[in-house]
């Protein structure tokens, strides 16, 4: 294959032979941002590594975050300065550097109800331009509250008496997450989804590889290794526990909810942020959508697909009706998504804890634990992972090179986004949707613009979401790995919460041309149908119930697509 990057069939296969026959220097669990932030890590420093994933890149918390590169406002309340300055310094790489095609500045309005915060917090937004390092992202400025009311209207007159506007920057984690997995394979990675690890390889007390089923093909296989990540996120316990041996540290699930409502239901010319008794609100703009969220309860329950409530849902309608003058109603939300963060607790003294905000562990010889944080960190952590894999390693490893590497897409993606009208011209599709297909493929565009020239009937949009063309969905099974339905209309487009009947509309379209790459008959087709069918009646019922409990018990009524084969 020439190019390494491509997550498709032939790759994964390519992959699978590789699990079975080499040793390798470093396997990563987990295919989420930290995991494959890890698998990217040691790609680069020159390492053989492999990374297996259970179900699909992004498919737990990565894929259902807040969707900010952000370094944190309240941790300068906590005077975390380190923390907050090491956040800002990896928003300017993955802005500048690392993912310019993926990450966005976004402004957001800070309301103020009282005139004395205006010096407090203005103070606060001094250090954190200062400490940001991004040329190109505005400083803050301050808004009276005419000003603000003028980019703001949607907000109620007496909800204010000022405000402040500064710069964050968002990104489709989702996206991200499944492009650094194709960077680490176009660095030499051998990388696989629907591959599940069920145990581990011991050597005496050390371990020495992992048990792997093949969730798509069927059967295990076993993989060897120096040195193992478990890079699972909310999943650390359960991996640590086909250990036989307890962690050094403990996770737990936190669950937060997102609703996404239609670009005009919410006069606003900018982002906001708001305080609520127990964290903040944030009202994030994403294309003809806002995003609002989110919230912070304990949830004990199914860690693969968390529910959001009836009462989760009204929490967060109450508190964004609260400062605005045409309350929102649930008729005016199109999608609702749930994510568990991962907290950490019962933090030994052996730990070796990093930072703050994540902590890194060797449970046993040959086993590294890497936990917490958050997604504008995942390098940092990832990074860290390595470093305690490469002291494991009898030789010498070079340090990350990771903060110098553009993800697949993003190099000489500026001077391509300044030539968009030339691009356009030349390929007959328009403007506007090459600057679509920039912000999600950066400089790989030429490859789905190649494919609308051979068919230029895939230059269409995809019946039942207007926003996407069907070259994407064909894309995302060739190249971006994409195995299921579910995996294309939730993760590499988010067709499942920007369309009104959640891409039930787009669902058969979208399977028959995912059937041509993946080798789909008539049966599959409609098999991958119904279950997204099922998935997405079980969430309308899940969201309709008063508490979590209830609403795991509709949300898992649902068949899951991430069965063993055969």
């Amino acid at each position: 294959m020439n190019d390494r990057s491509r997550l498709g069939p032939e790759q994964r296969r390519e992959a699978l032979t590789r699990l079975e026959s080499e040793v390798f220097d470093v396997v990563v669990i987990g295919g989420g941002t930290v995991g494959t932030g890890s698998a990217l890590d040691a790609a680069t420093r020159g390492l053989n590594v492999a990374l297996v994933e259970a179900r699909d890149y992004a498919a737990g918390t990565s894929s259902r975050s807040s969707k900010l590169v952000h370094g944190g406002l309240r941790y300068l309340e906590q005077k975390d300065f380190g923390l907050v300055r090491e956040a800002l310094r990896e928003r300017s790489l993955l802005l500048n550097v690392i993912a310019p095609h993926l990450v966005q500045p976004v402004p957001f309005l800070l309301p103020l109800t009282e005139h004395w915060q205006r010096p407090y917090i203005g103070a606060g937004l001094i250090l954190y331009d200062s400490l940001g390092g991004y040329k190109g992202l505005k400083r803050h400025r301050h808004l009276s509250k005419r000003g603000a009311l003028r980019i703001a209207p949607a907000l109620k007159a007496d909800s204010l008496v000022g405000a402040l506007q500064y710069y964050d920057a968002k990104v489709d984690d989702a996206r991200h997450t499944m492009t650094v997995a194709r960077t680490a394979a176009a660095l030499g990675a051998a990388v696989v989804s629907n591959a599940k690890v069920v145990g581990f390889l011991r050597e005496g007390e050390r371990v020495t590889g992992v048990k792997v089923r093949d969730m798509a093909g069927g059967g295990e296989l076993s993989v060897r290794a120096k040195e193992v990540v478990n890079a699972t996120g909310v999943w650390t316990d359960d991996v640590q526990h086909l250990v036989g041996e307890r962690g050094k540290f403990q996770v737990r699930a936190s669950k937060g909810i997102h609703l996404v409502v239609p670009k005009d239901r919410l006069q606003l010319d900018t982002g906001l942020i708001l305080r609520t008794e127990k964290s903040v609100l944030f009202v994030i703009p994403w294309g003809r959508h806002w995003i609002i969220g989110t919230t912070d309860t304990d949830w004990n329950l199914d860690k693969a697909h968390p529910a959001a409530s009836a009462s989760d849902i009204d929490y967060v309608l109450e508190h964004i009706n609260a400062v605005i003058n045409q309350p929102l109603t649930r008729e005016d939300v199109e999608g609702v998504y749930a994510g568990l963060r991962p907290l950490l607790t019962g933090e030994s003294e052996s730990t070796s804890k990093l930072s703050r905000e994540h902590t890194v562990a060797v449970p046993v010889p040959g086993l590294v634990a890497v936990a917490g944080g958050k997604y504008t960190t995942y390098r940092v952590m990832a990074k860290d992972a390595i470093d305690a894999a490469a002291r494991g390693l009898d030789r010498f490893v070079p340090p990350s090179a990771t903060d110098v590497t553009p993800l697949v897409g993003g190099d000489g993606f500026q001077a391509l986004w300044n030539r968009r009208e030339r691009v356009a011209a030349e390929s007959g599709v328009h403007v506007a949707r090459i600057e679509h297909l920039l912000r999600r493929y950066g400089t790989r565009t030429d490859e789905l613009l190649s494919m609308v020239k051979e068919s230029p009937e895939l230059g269409e949009p995809l019946p039942g979401a207007d926003d996407y063309l069907r070259v994407e969905v064909l894309y995302a099974a060739s190249h971006e790995g994409a195995l299921h339905l579910d995996d294309v209309l939730t993760r590499r487009t988010r067709i499942s919460i920007e369309t009104w009947d959640r891409g039930l509309e787009s669902a058969e379209p979208a399977a028959r041309l995912m059937a041509e790459p993946l080798g789909w008959d008539e049966d599959t087709i409609k098999r991958e149908v119904e279950l997204y069918r099922e998935r997405v009646a079980a969430e309308r019922r899940s969201q309709e119930q008063p508490d979590d409990r209830a609403a795991d018990l509709e949300r898992l009524s649902a068949p899951d697509v991430f069965s063993p084969a055969g």
